[in-house]
């Protein structure tokens, strides 16, 4: 049963894109799409009170993943962002069945980058770096085998990269001494290319790159799906035809931001990670939400 949208007095194209994440890592991911689709309007979701998602079953995961979508579906939106790398992996089949909208994930697009820009080199070497989980699902070599059955593929977790990124720790030398212990064997594999397979990654780019080589090209799985997002909205017709004049700032009051929990540790960390705090932040609950997108 596909849940019941809040319609308004604006048209589909003018309804905002819905993003969600367990926590704040999808704040980069978000970032991205504002860079990328500036007329866009955003409403971002982290499910901050049940963070973390790489722990539990997948079952779990599936149902945090679906009222996560339907609480934004009800919330009047025309395409869903999963920026979460656990959801992605494991859940947006089930999403666009409940929600009956287009849902976009962050392991795809970051895969299907990382084959194009190594297209040159068929037997291209592609490292991925995320979380334990996410490395330990196989979704982004599934990703890469799907765009290429050529490439070799390397997968590294790197769990206290996360940490690191949300203490804004981009340049101390513990951060850089960690990821030489974590990507030590990468180095060894010297990939053509490394995808940043967790979103809070892009916020130590720099460390990472540094460890890695200058040589290697870094993917931001974000970046990546704002790009796929954008060839979306053309594709389909969605994209807003109402242009934003002059250069629009980051969590402006076009964009609501929600939360399940810690709205203060919330709004502390995306003023580390965007520069900024949200100007609309919102604590809501989304358990147990119904088809009709109800508590």
């Amino acid at each position: 049963m596909l849940i019941t949208l809040v319609m308004s007095n604006r048209s589909i194209n003018e309804m905002p894109i819905g993003i969600f994440d367990s926590g704040v890592g999808g704040l980069t991911v978000y970032r991205a799409l504002h860079d990328r689709l500036p007329n866009e309007h955003f409403i971002y979701l982290g499910d901050t009170a049940r963070v973390p998602y790489g722990t539990k079953s997948m079952a779990t995961v599936e149902r945090y993943a679906i009222e996560n979508s339907v609480f934004l579906a009800s919330r009047g939106i025309k395409m869903l962002v999963v920026a979460c790398n656990t959801a992605s992996a494991l859940a947006l089949p089930k999403i666009r069945e409940k929600i009956g909208l287009d849902g976009v994930g962050v392991i795809g697009p970051g895969g299907r980058k990382a084959v194009e820009i190594t297209k040159d080199n068929p037997h291209a070497k592609i490292g991925v770096i995320a979380t334990e989980a996410t490395v330990a699902s196989n979704a982004y070599y599934e990703a890469i085998r799907r765009a290429s059955d050529t490439a070799e593929v390397m997968q590294a977790g790197c769990p206290l990269f996360v940490p690191l990124a949300e203490e804004n720790w981009t340049s101390e030398p513990e951060t850089f001494s960690i990821a030489e212990k974590y990507l030590a064997a990468m180095k060894d594999f010297a990939p053509d290319a490394l995808v940043l397979g967790c979103t809070h990654y892009p916020i130590l780019r720099d460390v990472i790159q540094q460890t890695v080589g200058e040589n290697v090209k870094l993917v931001d799985s974000g970046e990546a799906t704002a790009d796929e997002v954008a060839a979306l909205l053309k594709e389909k017709g969605l994209e807003n035809p109402n242009a934003v004049s002059g250069k629009r700032e980051l969590c402006d009051d076009l964009d609501h931001f929600y939360v399940t929990d810690a709205a203060d540790r919330f709004a502390r960390v995306a003023e580390r990670f965007l520069g900024t705090k949200p100007s609309k932040l919102e604590a809501v609950e989304v358990y147990g939400v119904d088809e009709l997108g109800k508590i």
